[in-house]
């Protein structure tokens, strides 16, 4: 996984994040952390699209990479913040898995996925893709 550093401004109620390294992407939303997770998807997509355009996808710089960058001094003098977003690319290839989980917890899923009318496969990737990004 690639961990992306944003810029993230604006105000309560109007936030912006774009990606330094990713030219035109960017995400907003209500609060930074709406902002974030929109960011998420748009990272996702951005990435789908080029690399379906057969172009390569830039690494990541570092944060410090980024506040030293003089095309961003504007934005940080003006109160931008920077945060990180990882990308969690699905590549459209099924890899089976052999998980051990707590019986209660998978009770738990499988009670969710069936509401859902999903599969439970199909739950853990739900929760895997909303909340992996938090960990890295």
């Amino acid at each position: 996984m690639s961990r992306y550093t944003v810029l993230i401004d604006g105000k309560a109620g109007a936030y912006g994040v774009i990606f330094p390294d990713l030219p035109g992407c960017t995400a907003m939303g209500k609060t930074i952390d709406e902002a974030l997770n929109n960011a998420i998807e748009s990272l996702r997509q951005w990435v789908e699209i080029v690399s379906a355009k057969g172009k390569p996808v830039p690494d990541p710089r570092s944060p410090d990479a980024i506040r030293a960058d003089e095309r961003f001094a504007e934005d940080f003098a003006a109160g931008a913040t920077l945060g990180s977003v990882t990308l969690v690319r699905k590549l459209g290839r099924t890899v089976k898995a052999n998980l051990s989980l707590d019986s209660g917890i998978l009770a738990e899923i499988d009670a969710t996925a069936g509401r859902l009318g999903i599969s439970r496969s199909a739950m853990v990737e739900r929760l895997a893709e909303k909340r992996l990004p938090e960990f890295t």
